[in-house]
Order: structure tokens, then C-alpha cells, then sequence
């Protein structure tokens, strides 16, 4: 944006996960494979797993909890709470957020869904809100716990997190450029029925629509006028795992004619993938995610360097996007906490991973109370009368 354009996007995002990990390399020894087909061959070595009184709640009001910390509630009249593990059909995921977080009463707060796209469409939907009036803040949280199958192709696809997003004028972070491109497809490549608490995914013809969608997307955004490849310097993608986000680059460079060897497209990327390939996949988080751990863990200045993303939900709806990073970004960032947030988590071996993605649906329906288990400063207290109950914890 030029001249007297006002600049919006991105001043502040936060990062939380669950308080538990599984290394990739005890499902892999459960399977009877090497542990080498996940931690290269899909690009992942770890997943969160949640405890019982963990959930979307709990991350993303932990997750959010640093933002208000640092900037307080004040002007913050939204609340945009994306996720595809909704906990409710009816009342949002925000709603119980806004209430641990103390804030005020006079707030919008709405739930949005569309598999992993949708904090991709709070962040348009905050852009257009701070653009009408720049006295606006928008807290963005997008929270998911991404579970498939036990025994399931999707099962190391696993994985938890929640980033937290405030949405101002002249932003501190990065400025979202207001051109994008957009493509959707009415496809079953990825769904999670009513019915189920595990997702169904046809996983080979969600890689070739998630490709596809990359190529619709990024030609309607050259069509409306976007920045041509040569002038992106570093790139995000959804990463459903960290070797998804490798293909669709390569692609990409591919449809863009840059003709880069692959050490120059990996330093594209690579830093982008480092936090997702810890946590495992956290569907409407992880292209946050890994905005984040590009900002942290990319070595250059990135100072006024261009960004592209390409944000990915299937059934399915995609958009690419770009934003400048903003001088003095680094002050912003909380590299050691989000480094301790990974390696604080209580390692758990394969039978107690096996048993808390069983315990989901054995309390289905029922009125149960969970035991404290989480040391984070929120916790999922159980059901009573089939309503969810939320409480700061004693060490909050």
C-alpha cells in the first residue's frame, strides 16, 4: 500500500499449544515402520496431544491471553474465533474465551468455519473492519485439535495448537497487501460428518486439490493485479504436514516460471516450517503457526520483505495473499516463550496417546468432570448438564 493508503494487518500474534507431546517415532515402532516414513517422508517428528481438560478453549484462550496481557482490551470490539473442532453447534468457541479473558461486555464474537481456511477469512473479515474504522482492534483466535482414526492413514497427520492475532492500523508485524486471489471447489477430499469426532479425508485427491487450488488461486491473484513471484521473497503455506508445504512451493515455482534450484526455493520456506513440525497439524492455526516460526526463525532481517500465503481449506476454499513485514518486527515476537512452550511439553509414550484419543468419544453425551491435569492457566472443567464448563486454574 502507497501514499496515504491506510496500512492494516497483523501488530501482534501469539502462539499456544497443548501441555502434552508424542514423538512420531512411537507410532511409527506401533506400526512396524521406520520412523524415517514420518520424520522425513511426511516432515514430521512430534504431535500435541491434548489432556482430557485441555481443548480449542483452553489453547486459544491461552493463546490470546498474551495478547490482552501486552495491549489490554481496550478497543477491541471483535472477537473472531476460527476453528473445524467446534465444541458446539450453536454458541462459539469465542464466547467462553471472552469470558476467561475478562472482556468486555460490549463485543461482537463469532465462530467461523471452513476446514482450515477460516482464520484466513477472520483475518479478511478484521482487515475490512479495522479499514472502516481504524479506532477498531479485532482479536483473531484460530484454535484446532486435528484428530483422524486410530490406525488411520491420517494418524501422524495428528496434532493442536492455537495462535491469537490482534488486527489494527499501522500495524507493528505485518501489513497485509489488499490484493487476493480466491478459488473454491465443491470437493469431498477432506470432511468430518455430524456424526463423527474423527475426520475422513481421500488423502491423495486432497494433495492434488490442495495443488490445484494453489494454481487457481495464485492466477487470479496475478489476473487482479498481484506482485509477480520475483518480488516475494519468503512464502507461507498451509501445512497439513511441513512435506505438503515443500510440494506446493515447488509447484508454485514452478507455475510462476522462477526456475530457482531447490537450495533457493527450501530458503524460501524452510524457516516456515519448524514450529508445525513440532506440533503437528493444527488445521486453521498452522499456516499462523508458520508465519510465526518464519518471523522467529529465519536468520535475514526480514524487514520489508514481501510475504506470500497461501491459505488452504478443503471441501474447499483457498486464497493467496501477501504482506511486508514491518520494521522493528523482532521486538514484537516471543521467541524463548514459544520455545519453551514446545520444549515444556510432558512427553507421553503410545499406550496413554492411545487412550486419550479413545476417551473422546467414550464420554460422548455424558455429564463428567475432568481431572487437573494441564498446567496451563485454563482448563476444560467437564460437562454438566450437557453445558461445558471453563475455569482459570489455581496456577493461572
Amino acid at each position: 500500500m502507497t501514499g496515504s493508503a491506510l496500512r492494516v494487518g497483523i501488530h501482534d500474534l501469539a502462539f499456544a499449544t497443548a501441555h502434552q507431546v508424542l514423538d512420531l517415532g512411537a507410532l511409527a515402532e506401533h506400526n512396524g515402520v521406520d520412523a524415517n516414513k514420518y520424520y522425513i517422508g511426511i516432515g514430521q517428528t512430534e504431535m500435541s496431544v491434548p489432556a482430557a481438560d485441555e481443548d480449542i478453549v483452553t489453547m486459544g484462550a491461552q493463546a490470546a491471553a498474551q495478547i490482552l496481557e501486552r495491549h489490554g482490551a481496550d478497543g477491541i470490539r471483535t472477537l473472531l474465533f476460527a476453528t473445524e473442532s467446534g465444541i458446539d453447534q450453536s454458541k462459539s468457541a469465542g464466547v467462553f474465551v471472552h469470558s476467561l479473558l475478562g472482556m468486555g461486555e460490549n463485543c461482537r464474537v463469532v465462530e467461523l468455519k471452513q476446514a482450515c481456511y477460516s482464520a484466513t477469512a477472520a483475518l479478511q473479515f478484521a482487515l475490512g473492519i479495522v479499514a472502516r474504522d481504524p479506532r477498531e482492534k479485532v482479536l483473531v483466535i484460530a484454535s484446532d485439535v486435528a484428530r483422524y482414526a486410530l490406525d488411520s492413514s491420517g494418524e501422524p497427520t495428528q496434532g493442536a495448537a492455537a495462535v491469537a492475532f490482534l488486527v489494527t492500523a499501522d500495524p507493528a508485524l505485518v501489513e497485509i497487501e489488499p490484493v487476493t486471489g480466491l478459488y473454491t471447489d465443491d470437493i469431498a477430499d477432506f470432511w468430518r460428518p455430524n456424526y463423527l469426532s474423527t475426520a475422513l479425508v481421500d488423502g491423495k485427491f486432497s494433495l492434488a486439490a490442495y495443488l490445484r487450488s494453489l494454481e487457481g488461486a495464485w492466477s487470479e491473484y496475478r489476473d487482479r493485479g498481484g506482485v509477480g513471484f520475483d518480488q516475494i521473497d519468503r512464502f507461507c503455506y498451509h501445512q497439513p504436514f511441513t512435506k505438503m508445504a515443500v510440494k506446493a512451493h515447488d509447484r508454485l515455482v514452478t507455475i510462476a516460471g522462477a526456475g530457482l534450484d531447490r537450495e533457493a526455493r527450501r530458503a524460501q520456506l524452510d524457516a516456515s516450517l519448524e514450529m508445525n513440525r513440532r506440533t503437528g497439524n493444527s488445521y486453521t492455526a498452522s499456516i499462523y503457526v508458520g508465519l510465526l516460526s518464519l518471523l522467529e526463525h529465519d536468520d535475514a532481517d526480514l524487514a520489508g520483505r514481501r510475504i506470500g500465503f497461501f491459505s488452504y481449506g478443503s471441501g474447499s476454499v483457498s486464497e493467496f495473499f501477501t504482506g511486508v513485514v514491518q520494521p522493528g518486527y523482532r521486538a514484537v515476537l516471543r521467541v524463548d516463550a514459544d520455545a519453551r512452550a514446545l520444549d515444556d511439553r510432558a512427553p507421553i509414550g503410545f499406550p496413554r496417546y492411545r487412550r486419550l484419543h479413545q476417551d473422546v468419544d467414550a464420554v460422548a453425551g455424558e455429564d463428567y468432570a475432568t481431572a487437573v491435569e494441564t498446567p496451563g492457566p485454563f482448563r476444560f472443567a467437564g460437562v454438566s448438564e450437557h453445558v461445558r464448563r471453563y475455569e482459570r486454574t489455581t496456577h493461572a
